[in-house]
């Protein structure tokens, strides 16, 4: 059985690619744990929905979130609608400020953890 055109196309063009923009690194944080325990091709199947529910991606909106929004979110069926792995979101949103205040942004915090390289000789 051959890799779909997504997962091809996600290997090739985002998968171990270097990357310094803050939003597409949370939206890897928040992909990267909805996927536990599942496929990437679920993932990634759903990764529009995932957009459209979790506003874009936004930190600042996400770590807003209360519980009317992880009761709607729990019934996204466009979603892994997994209550530990959505309040993992927006605690992860939460964490993800305070190292952006710290660190000036994220970017910043998780290149200097790999000593700015991305692959460690």
């Amino acid at each position: 059985m051959g890799d779909s055109p997504l997962m091809v196309e996600y290997h090739d063009k985002e998968w171990g690619v270097p990357l310094h923009d803050d939003r597409t690194l949370f939206e890897f944080l928040v992909l990267e744990g909805a996927q536990a325990g599942l496929s990437w091709q679920t993932v990634l199947n759903k990764r529009e929905n995932y957009r459209k529910a979790f506003h874009a991606f936004e930190p600042s909106k996400i770590a807003r979130y209360n519980n009317k929004d992880v009761q709607r979110l729990l019934r996204d069926p466009g979603i892994i609608r997994n209550r530990l792995k959505i309040q993992a979101t927006i605690n992860n949103a939460k964490q993800f400020l305070e190292i952006r205040k710290e660190f000036d942004s994220f970017d910043k915090y998780i290149w200097a953890v790999c000593g700015r390289q991305t692959n460690q000789a």
